[in-house]
């Protein structure tokens, strides 16, 4: 059985494909419901991942320099 931090650290892998996979952004809400606060905080954190306000919501998008 995998542990916590294996865990954690596939759903964050998996949350950077997504990214990948719709282009390098996607709505933050719709995220909110798939990924845990504490898996998108940690990427914010690592500046990987950004959010970036559109003034109609905000997008989270994968860094430029990642």
């Amino acid at each position: 059985m995998a542990n916590s931090t294996e865990n954690f650290d596939r759903r964050a892998n998996h949350l950077l494909r997504v990214l990948q996979f719709f282009g390098g952004c996607v709505p933050l809400h719709r995220l909110q419901f798939q990924f845990s606060d504490s898996i998108i905080q940690t990427l914010l954190d690592k500046e990987l991942v950004q959010v970036q306000n559109t003034g109609r919501g905000f997008l989270l998008e994968i860094a430029k320099d990642f």
